[in-house]
């Protein structure tokens, strides 16, 4: 018997960090899948899991931060994978590295990383994702101890290891996302990457010659200090999740870390930033 969904379709200004914040919010009540759209998300939950006030209990629904607009249809889902197959298209970097799902053609480049993505975090379309794969392209990372911190799908610890940094250690809060990393790191016959659920109180007694934290703004703001204090002496710091607008903000704290600006890339008002620890 065919399983019926829930579709719910939002209209998020501004986009970020809300969209980020309500795919949390949304896992956290069986919401199974997310797609990112133009104007904002598209949420599917079975019918079974579904009752008409479940958005009551979606926090960032009801802050004056955001504008988030829902609409919701019942739809027949009789092939799940082939929703993902419609919506997630393979992502080629720099023709180096290719971000694809495991139904796509191998596209014989350099690197190529498959992951199968049980929720919309980290599967490479997002811009920051995208150039964070830039920094790491122009890194050495052989034996270099790396820490992908808000790891999403895992893409960028997957990278590391391939460039052959060892070993690296996979961070996330969400518990979707801690689960879809270890199963994308086998799949990539990784086996340096070691994953953890949770923050960075995780840190505490940390080194690392090399950290990736693609997250949002304020996280990254609260935790640079933390991130500095893990970094060897010459480490390198690569953030991302943030727009351009909000470069002075997060250029001056890592400066007040003694993080010395070595790089940026600007993708769609996107911003990510390399430092280096001095």
């Amino acid at each position: 018997m065919d399983k019926i969904y829930i579709e719910y379709q939002f209209k998020i200004n501004p986009k970020e960090p809300a969209t980020e914040i309500l795919i949390a919010e949304l896992g956290n009540l069986n919401f199974e899948s997310f797609v990112e759209t133009e104007e904002g998300l598209t949420a599917y939950i079975q019918k079974e899991d579904w009752h008409t006030n479940l958005l009551d209990e979606v926090f960032i629904l009801q802050s004056k931060e955001f504008n988030i607009v829902a609409e919701y249809s019942e739809m027949a889902q009789t092939n799940w994978n082939a929703e993902w197959e419609k919506n997630f298209n393979p992502i080629i970097v720099d023709d180096l590295v290719s971000i694809r799902a495991p139904f796509h053609n191998n596209p014989n480049v350099k690197y190529d990383i498959v992951i199968e993505p049980k929720m919309s975090f980290g599967t490479g379309h997002h811009e920051t994702t995208y150039m964070m794969v830039q920094h790491l392209l122009q890194l050495k990372l052989e034996n270099k101890k790396v820490l992908d911190m808000g790891c999403g799908t895992g893409i960028l610890a997957i990278f590391a290891e391939m460039k052959g940094a060892k070993p690296v250690d996979a961070i996330d809060i969400d518990n979707w996302c801690y689960l879809n990393s270890i199963e994308n790191a086998e799949r990539n016959n990784c086996n340096s990457i070691f994953v953890y659920e949770g923050d960075a109180s995780l840190l505490k007694n940390k080194n690392y010659d090399v950290i990736i934290a693609n997250i949002n703004r304020n996280i990254l703001l609260n935790d640079i200090k933390i991130y500095a204090n893990c970094l060897s002496s010459g480490g390198i710091l690569l953030l991302s999740g943030f727009y351009k607008e909000d470069f002075t903000i997060i250029n001056k704290e890592a400066e007040n870390q003694k993080l010395k600006l070595d790089g940026e890339l600007i993708k769609n008002n996107w911003m990510s930033l390399k430092f280096v620890k001095q």
